[in-house]
């Protein structure tokens, strides 16, 4: 099944690389227009620009989702440029720390994880929900992650916003489920990102043998997701946050059996 999202207007934050700028070009497939959102100008422009050639429609908004100013300027450019909005995903992130027992982070890389993750993606919620109640039905994704579900050890700042995300997911669903807003979250595990892709090729190795899949996904792979969610296809689903991780938070994996000894 291939969703149309013909004459839909959407946003995408952290459109710059990695998913955010795959979710960009799937949707701009699908037939949406497409606002793309991240601080870093000169890619943005880039990924814009490549969907201009393929024949989408994309526009380039440089933003900071930390600050209240560009998010509320972001969606009021989405809206001069194409009068509506009707999906969003909401995929920025940054700040945090590198694994560090919790005694030893510092409150600073705590408090930029929770700027930029936590309160960016209220932030986005606030004032896209605002545009989408004008449109009068809307669709928003917001990224967390397999440790917004699972703990990992060493992980407090990111792992306590993505959490928080999930709840921040389900409270939207529910306050705007019947003005015909539905808010969900997707929770990817190890993708092939461009972090991924420095770590080397060891590193994508082990993560992959950890999956039961015993591969790691791709951005694609998120991006046909969000689309899904995004379009009518998914019009009963609400509040609900789906694990993109080749099935590492369905449980432990059987034990291997061994031939009894001779």
């Amino acid at each position: 099944m291939s969703p149309t999202l013909a004459n839909q207007v959407a946003i995408v934050t952290g459109a710059s690389r990695g998913i955010g700028s795959a979710t960009a070009r799937a949707l701009a497939n699908a037939g949406a227009s497409v606002a793309l959102a991240a601080r870093d100008t000169a890619r943005l422009e880039q990924v814009a620009g490549e969907i201009e050639a393929g024949g989408g429609t994309a526009l380039s908004v440089p933003t900071d989702i930390s600050n209240p100013s560009d998010v509320e300027r972001m969606v009021a450019r989405t809206l001069d440029a194409f009068g509506r909005l009707d999906i969003a995903f909401n995929n920025a992130a940054g700040g945090g720390h590198p694994p560090t027992p919790l005694t030893d982070v510092a409150t600073a890389d705590f408090d930029s994880a929770l700027a930029i993750n936590l309160r960016g993606t209220f932030l986005c919620l606030k004032y896209e929900i605002a545009a989408m109640l004008g449109s009068g039905s809307g669709a928003i994704v917001n990224m967390t992650s397999t440790a917004g579900l699972e703990a990992v050890g060493g992980l407090a700042a990111y792992v306590s916003t993505k959490h928080g995300i999930v709840g921040l997911t389900k409270v939207a669903a529910l306050e705007y489920a019947a003005r015909n807003i539905r808010v969900n979250a997707v929770a990817p595990g190890p993708i092939l990102t461009e972090q991924l892709e420095r770590a080397g090729e060891l590193a994508q190795q082990s993560a992959a043998q950890a999956m039961p899949m015993r591969r790691i996904g791709r951005p694609e792979e998120v991006a046909a997701a969000v689309i899904w969610l995004s379009s009518d296809a998914a019009s009963f689903i609400t509040g609900t946050t789906i694990p993109i991780d080749g099935g590492k938070l369905a449980g432990m994996a059987p034990f291997a059996r061994q031939a009894p000894a001779a």
